[in-house]
């Protein structure tokens, strides 16, 4: 789920800094921001517009952004009209963010990242590597053994009992960036209705089916879920300090 315009703590140390270039050079610390209640999409996606032009402009700093929406189905610019498969059911919302039909509801934890990528390598494919291996790390603090999957943006887990074997999808990216800021982001299934998905087909993929941490079996609060989220993106993309949700 990538569009390109053009195409619970943990420390960062010094060495990690000079291995990784999704890790600033200068260390300059991102915001952190959780938003409480479920927020409305169309002014979430308007806050971030702003911000992501504000960081362009110099104006203001990167910004990782939690929060809830309430149930409803966003459309990207990849997504197909016959993917919709329950038009009524919950409000659709059409998002210029990559990828193609996803759900959002309570349950689930969306995270906004709004990164400045000149000054994290300007390499677009890279930056959606790491949003995978920040996933997939804090995945590994509940135990849960999750990876990539070759031409499927997003994180699945193998899930195996007597005679079958299936690939479900726990979290979800959809990225845009404009003038090298990222913005939307990632949606992690901490709890949601899993029967919410089925009036998509969800990023289009018909053979796999979805998986939160509940449906495994971890009784993770959603602060547990921020937690472990705020841990592994210091490991990958560095510090952060409080900041104040965009709305």
């Amino acid at each position: 789920m990538l569009s390109e315009p053009l195409n619970m703590s943990a420390d960062v140390t010094e060495s990690h800094m000079a291995e990784s270039p999704l890790l600033r050079a200068d260390g300059r610390p991102v915001e952190w921001a959780t938003s409480s209640g479920y927020v409305d999409y169309a002014k979430a996606e308007a806050a971030m517009e702003a911000r992501v032009a504000a960081i362009a402009a110099g104006e203001a700093s990167e910004l990782v952004w939690l929060l809830e929406h309430p149930p409803l189905y966003t459309a990207g610019v990849s997504a197909k009209a016959d993917d919709l498969l329950m038009p009524d059911r919950f409000p659709v919302y059409k998002t210029g963010r990559g990828g193609q039909f996803t759900y959002h509801g309570p349950g689930q934890r969306v995270a906004y990242v709004m990164l400045d990528l000149t000054q994290r390598g300007r390499d677009v494919r890279g930056f959606v590597h790491g949003m995978e291996n920040w996933i997939i790390g804090a995945l590994d603090r509940f135990g849960v053994e999750a990876g990539m999957r070759e031409g499927r943006v997003g994180v699945w887990v193998e899930r195996k009992g007597a005679g079958w074997a299936r690939e479900d999808k726990i979290a979800a990216i959809g990225v845009k960036v404009r003038k090298w800021v990222s913005f939307h982001g990632i949606s992690l299934n901490v709890e949601p209705d899993l029967d919410h998905f089925g009036g998509i087909v969800p990023c289009g993929i018909t053979e796999h089916g979805v998986t939160s941490l509940m449906d495994l079996g971890i009784l993770a609060s959603m602060d547990d879920a921020d937690d472990a989220l705020k841990a592994s993106f210091q490991k990958h993309f560095g510090p952060v300090i409080a900041g104040q949700p965009p709305l």
